[in-house]
C-alpha cells in the first residue's frame, strides 16, 4: 500500500475509534448513543452492525460495552424470542432485522471471547423466533415493507439483506443443513411471468445479471441491485467467487455509467440503483419527500454500507480495487454536516453531489469504516473467512 493512503487511513482509523469511545455511553441506561449527536437512542441494528469493527479494534473497553449491549438486548427480548428495535425499550418491536442481527453479532462475539454458550437462552429463543419467520416453513424468511434498515423503502416477501445476514449466522453456528437449503432456496431463479406453478419456490437469483435481486414473493420480485444485500452474499460465500466477480464488474460498469449521466459524483456505488424515480410503476408517493433519487435509501451513499462492499471486494480478491474504494470512503468520511470535526463519519450522503446529509459521527458509519480497513489492510475478511470456508 502507498504511504499516503497508508497515513490517511491510520489518521481516519483514530478518528473512528474516538467516534466510538465518543458514543460508546448515552443517556439511555449507559448504552451507546446511536450517533455522536443527533441519534442519543440506542438502535439495535445500528450497532449489532458496529459489532464488526468493535471486535477488529481491539478496544478493550469497548468490547466489554458491547458485551453490555448484547446481553441488554437478550434481558429485553420478547417472550416469543424477537429482539426489541431499540436495545433498552422491550416495547419497541416489529423490525424484521434485529433479531437476525442479534443472532449474527451473538455469533461473532462467541467467536472472540472463546465462549460458545454464551447468551445460550437468548439464542435458542431467538432462532425460534426466526423459524416461525418463513411462510412456508422452510429456510428463507419473509418481512413487510419498511421493516428493515431501511424504514423509507419497500422490502416486501422474502429480502435479499435479511436472508444473507441469516445465512452468515446459521454458518458461523455450524447449522450446516439449514445454511445449504437456504443456498438452495436462494440461489434459484426468480420466478417469471404471470403465473405461479405449486412445485417453484420464488428464488433471489436472476439468470440474466450477476447480483441477487433486492425481494421476491410469489410472482413479484424486484431486480434493482441492492448494495448491502449482494455484499454480505460474497462476504458469506453464498455466490461463487465467478459469479462474485462478475457482480463487482458490472457494480463498477453501472457506477461509471451514472456518473456520466450526472447520477453520481464520488468513486463509491450507491446502496441502491437504479433509483426509483417519480415515471416508475413502484414510485411512492412518500418517496418525493423522504427518499427521492440519490437520497437516503433510494440511492445515498452510506458509509457502513460502503465498507461492506470493500470487505467483499477484499473477498473476492479485488485487493487494488478495494484499496482505492477505500481511499474514495476517506475522503467522504471527512465531511460533516454540523459538527465542526476533522471527520464526520456521516449517516449517509446524496449520491450526486456527495453532499452529507444525515447525522454527524454514526456509529456504524465509523465501526464499519474500521472492519473495512482492517480487511484492506491484512487483505482477509475477519469472521466471514470462516463463514466462505468449504466444509
Amino acid at each position: 500500500m502507498e504511504s499516503g493512503l497508508s497515513k490517511s487511513i491510520e489518521k481516519a482509523k483514530s478518528a473512528a475509534l474516538e467516534v466510538l469511545i465518543h458514543n460508546s455511553k448515552g443517556p439511555y441506561h449507559g448504552l451507546p448513543r446511536t450517533a455522536g449527536w443527533g441519534y442519543p437512542e440506542p438502535y439495535t441494528r445500528d450497532l449489532m452492525i458496529a459489532t464488526l469493527g468493535i471486535l477488529v479494534s481491539g478496544d478493550e473497553r469497548l468490547v466489554r460495552i458491547q458485551k453490555k449491549v448484547l446481553e441488554t438486548a437478550a434481558k429485553n427480548q420478547s417472550p416469543h424470542g424477537h429482539i426489541p428495535s431499540l436495545v433498552h425499550d422491550p416495547k419497541d418491536r416489529g423490525a424484521s432485522d434485529t433479531t437476525p442481527l442479534f443472532l449474527l453479532a451473538v455469533s461473532l462475539f462467541r467467536e472472540t471471547i472463546g465462549d460458545e454458550h454464551f447468551l445460550d437462552e437468548a439464542v435458542n429463543r431467538a432462532l425460534v423466533w426466526m423459524t416461525y419467520q418463513s411462510p412456508d416453513d422452510r429456510a428463507l424468511v419473509a418481512q413487510l415493507p419498511t421493516s428493515d434498515w431501511r424504514d423509507e423503502q419497500w422490502v416486501v416477501g422474502y429480502g435479499l439483506f435479511v436472508n444473507t445476514v441469516i445465512y452468515s449466522y446459521l454458518k458461523l453456528m455450524g447449522d450446516r443443513e439449514r445454511a445449504d437449503s437456504m443456498s438452495e432456496l436462494m440461489t434459484k431463479f426468480a420466478v417469471r411471468g404471470g403465473v405461479q406453478q405449486r412445485h417453484v419456490h420464488e428464488g433471489l437469483r436472476m439468470p440474466h445479471k450477476p447480483y441477487y435481486a433486492m425481494w421476491s414473493y410469489k410472482v413479484y420480485n424486484n431486480e434493482r441491485f441492492d448494495l448491502l444485500g449482494n455484499s454480505l452474499a460474497v462476504l458469506s460465500g453464498l455466490t461463487t467467487r465467478t459469479r462474485a466477480l462478475r457482480m463487482i464488474a458490472w457494480v463498477e460498469e453501472e457506477c461509471t455509467a451514472l456518473r456520466r449521466n450526472g447520477e453520481l459524483d464520488v468513486g463509491l456505488p450507491p446502496n441502491l440503483f437504479p433509483y426509483f424515480k417519480p415515471q416508475d410503476p413502484d414510485w411512492r408517493e412518500r418517496y418525493n419527500r423522504y427518499n427521492r433519487p440519490g437520497e437516503y435509501h433510494n440511492g445515498g451513499i452510506w458509509p457502513f454500507v460502503c465498507g461492506f462492499y470493500i470487505a467483499a471486494l477484499v473477498a473476492s480478491e479485488r485487493y487494488r480495487l478495494a484499496e482505492q474504494k477505500l481511499e474514495s470512503l476517506t475522503g467522504l468520511v471527512r465531511q460533516a454536516r454540523e459538527a465542526d470535526v476533522e471527520f464526520g463519519f456521516n449517516e449517509w450522503h446524496r449520491a450526486q453531489d456527495g453532499l452529507p446529509k444525515g447525522q454527524d459521527w454514526q456509529t456504524w458509519s465509523a465501526a464499519m469504516y474500521l472492519y473495512a480497513a482492517d480487511c484492506v489492510e491484512k487483505k482477509h475478511t475477519p469472521f466471514f473467512d470462516i463463514v466462505r470456508k468449504p466444509e
